[in-house]
């Protein structure tokens, strides 16, 4: 049984190292020490999830562990089974029983254990062994090419399965993966180009120029009357989404696998904010919004895979397997001009922008793929540092995910938060902003430095959305950090109002 002190140790040293290469030798070396037991919790908890992906514990059962182990006892195996436990308990009393069930675990753990496991189930584990990093490590502790780790997990959509079979089965067995109706895939994802002319200048030749849809993105399998239907993280929400089932056995296909969004429309087809097609994806009762379907590709049609054919193969596939309604809106575009004119006819019709697709591009599935590329307006603001929070693993020591604010002379303070956010920031900004943040530090909650509201920081961000969590009820989307702006005070940083503007509020 693999030690959990190795998975701390391990985890520390990928943390510390900003290499790529290092930081895969290292993941190789542990995933080589682990067992055919342990390979696929140890891939899964590196990649900063649980099994479990959710077993109910949150900060507030971890805000006061006890005391750290003098020594070293647990078993990846053993920490695994009481996670397991843990989520499943229920009923009343069952918060009390999580408390007690982790102040259990967390005692028997050292020091360095105990501040892995906290950072796993808080979803904090800042360590830099992203899903590529980690399919490399699989492949050089399994002694095959990363390309056959990377052929599998197209197909078979799960890592921590994959790194099971590569390690124990070694190449035949990653050949011997194939696509299989009713087991997900990992999705293409899109990489980003600034505006269209660089998306189509990028890509070379005529390409098709896909609505980009803020909904959420499902991958629909049939065979048969069979129907499943999963989301980008691969989690089953079939019972979620009757309308997508409906359409699916009304196919004219035996078997398919289809891509898409479900996204909730208004009567005049216009899109719903993203909380509408949230709240309604993830409510198991009353359905009150129903949901669209809107699907850009088809990888699987009556028993041929089509994973490898060309976009535009794929596309006429699609247009004869499907209602015109409910495929994406799509232009093809000849030039930067016409690119731009779907693109402005997108942000017309109330879309987040659009994904400019090669015509001979494959599906990359489980890859951001070059020949997919998405474009969206920018929006920027800028706004003041509330107080930041105390980094972890590479950040340790520096104050890394900031409290931004708005400013807001309706509220008491002055100040409308609108979300955090550490994204954008290099080492050295974070070393600066730390110094000049602590100079400005007035009290202290847990992790967060509350700070005078004097530095301006300039926000990058997607769109603005609805939350309950702040006062405004706004919350940037994907919010990003451009620089900071020693030519602005704060008086001169922009208002809630504006905000809302922004938002369409």
């Amino acid at each position: 049984m693999l030690p959990l002190a190795d998975v701390a140790a391990a985890s520390t040293a990928v943390a510390a190292v900003p290499a790529r290469t290092a930081k895969i030798a290292a993941l190789a070396a542990l995933l080589g020490r682990a067992g055919p037991g342990d390979v696929a919790t140890v891939v899964t908890w590196l990649s900063g999830e649980l099994t479990q992906r959710q077993i109910g514990v949150g900060y507030a059962l971890l805000r006061e562990p006890p005391a750290p182990a003098a020594g070293a006892s647990l078993t990846v195996g053993e920490v695994e089974a009481r996670f397991t436990a843990i989520g499943a308990l229920g009923g009343k009393g069952s918060t009390t029983a999580r408390r007690e069930a982790l102040a259990e675990l967390l005692g028997r753990a050292t020091a360095e254990e105990q501040a892995f496991l906290v950072r796993l189930l808080i979803g904090d584990l800042r360590q830099g062994a992203l899903a590529g990093v980690m399919t490399d490590a699989v492949a050089k502790a399994a002694g095959v090419p990363a390309t056959a780790v990377r052929g599998a997990l197209t197909l078979r959509g799960d890592l921590a399965a994959v790194a099971t079979v590569a390690l124990a089965e070694g190449r035949d067995g990653l050949a011997a993966i194939r696509l299989e109706v009713g087991r997900p895939l990992s999705p293409m994802l899109a990489g980003t180009a600034a505006d269209v002319p660089a998306a189509m200048a990028k890509l070379g030749a005529a390409a098709f120029v896909d609505a980009k849809l803020d909904g959420a993105r499902v991958q629909v399998h049939r065979d048969g009357d069979e129907v499943a239907v999963f989301t980008r993280t691969l989690d089953d929400v079939t019972a979620r989404l009757p309308e997508v089932v409906t359409l699916a056995r009304a196919l004219p296909a035996r078997a398919v696998v289809l891509d898409g969004e479900a996204i909730a429309l208004r009567d005049d087809g216009r899109p719903e904010p993203f909380q509408v097609t949230a709240a309604r994806f993830g409510t198991r009762g009353a359905r009150t919004a129903p949901l669209a379907s809107q699907f850009f590709d088809l990888l699987h049609l009556d028993g041929a895979d089509l994973l490898g054919e060309p976009l535009s193969a794929r596309a006429e596939a699609l247009a004869a397997t499907v209602p015109a309604e409910h495929v994406v809106a799509r232009a093809r575009a000849q030039d930067a001009t016409q690119a731009q004119a779907a693109f402005d006819a997108a942000l017309a019709a109330g879309h987040e922008g659009v994904v400019v697709k090669a015509l001979d591009a494959p599906y990359a599935a489980g890859r951001r793929g070059s020949g997919w590329l998405k474009v969206k307006p920018v929006h920027t603001l800028d706004l003041v540092v509330l107080a930041a929070e105390w980094g972890h693993g590479r950040r340790r020591g520096f104050l890394s995910n900031l409290h931004l604010g708005a400013r807001d002379e309706g509220s008491a303070s002055g100040w409308a938060m609108l979300g955090k956010t550490f994204k954008g920031l290099t080492d050295e900004l974070l070393a600066w902003q730390t110094e000049q943040l602590l100079a400005r530090e007035t009290r202290r909650e847990g992790i967060a430095v509350f700070v005078r509201p004097e530095l301006v920081v300039e926000i990058a961000f997607d769109g603005v959305q609805t939350s309950t969590r702040y006062p405004s009820g706004m919350a940037l989307r994907f919010a990003r950090v451009k620089r900071y702006r020693d030519d602005k005070t704060a008086a001169e940083a922009d208002t809630v109002e504006t905000v809302r503007a922004v938002g369409g509020r």
